[in-house]
């Protein structure tokens, strides 16, 4: 993707997440703002493109077109992630609230894209600073989107252009009031997977340089598993987002601790689908080819 233009990728979240607040039950993660950050031409082109994919003809028997309201998209949204989005987004929350009451003071949203933290929990922002950093185009995008909704941007709130692959992240957060002694928590949620495997790497090490013990960072990672990731990347490539890097779970412990993390937790589809999706929802289960992972830079406190 190129870094001046909007990324799909955060659109469609934003849609994924969104979609849930509004239409699932139970809702595993609520974000009530989601759909507001996604302009409504852009909305209504993506709900007419998904409805007509799962209507097949996109009609009805009476000759009139099928309506978002008039079929569950829910199973296309399972093929297209949706259970990694909520259940990555509601874990990193809880874990970053908890982390929040242990000293954190900082949460840095690397790959941010349409994120609403910052406005669903103003009352966090007391205490904490958010950094959100992404690349220039899709953060020009939302900005202007938070100015369109003449949304209030929180003082404790700072925007980070960078493009990871250019960038190291210690230079981008210079100038800001980014603080390398204050325990943080850096958030790298869909993310790994479109960097080249020395981004990701560069990425991960550079936060054990520039945060303190006890700092941690939580990612996503895809292992290669699945034929329908196979088929996913195929259509990301053809929408010009590559997705590039993959784990190896059984080795990914080993890795990280040379780069200087404990991995504290590594939750695979399994564990995912019992913590989220168990007797709460019918519709939805953990995607099969993704992982969790917690890794804590030192020995966690």
């Amino acid at each position: 993707m190129k870094s001046d233009h909007v990324s799909i990728t955060a659109i469609m979240t934003a849609f994924i997440r969104g979609y849930h607040s509004a239409h699932d039950a139970p809702v595993v993660f609520n974000d009530p703002l989601a759909l507001q950050l996604i302009p409504e031409e852009r909305r209504r082109l993506i709900e007419q493109g998904l409805t007509t994919a799962v209507a097949g003809t996109g009609q009805n028997s009476d000759g009139n077109a099928t309506t978002l309201h008039q079929v569950s998209l829910s199973p296309i949204l399972q093929t297209m992630g949706l259970p990694n989005v909520i259940s990555r987004s509601r874990y990193t929350e809880d874990n970053l609230k908890s982390e929040i009451s242990k000293g954190v003071g900082q949460y840095v949203i690397l790959g941010a894209g349409l994120d609403s933290f910052a406005f669903r929990h103003k009352d966090l922002l007391k205490q904490i600073h958010v950094f959100e950093v992404d690349q220039p185009g899709t953060q020009e995008f939302k900005r202007k989107r938070l100015a369109d909704l003449n949304w209030r941007i929180p003082r404790n709130l700072h925007f980070v252009p960078a493009d990871l692959s250019k960038v190291r992240l210690a230079e981008a957060l210079l100038g800001l009031p980014y603080n390398p002694s204050v325990k943080s928590l850096f958030s790298l949620l869909g993310v790994t997977m479109y960097l080249a495997p020395d981004d990701v790497f560069e990425t991960l090490r550079s936060i054990t340089q520039m945060a303190p013990a006890g700092s941690s960072v939580i990612f996503d990672y895809h292992t290669e598993t699945d034929e329908g990731l196979r088929e996913i990347r195929k259509e990301l490539q053809r929408m010009g987002e590559s997705m590039n890097t993959t784990f190896d779970p059984s080795s990914l412990r080993v890795e990280l601790e040379k780069l200087g993390f404990h991995l504290y937790e590594d939750l695979g589809p399994a564990d995912i689908q019992e913590r989220f999706f168990n007797g709460s929802t019918k519709v939805y289960h953990a995607n099969e080819n993704v992982h969790l992972a917690w890794a804590v830079v030192g020995a966690r406190s």
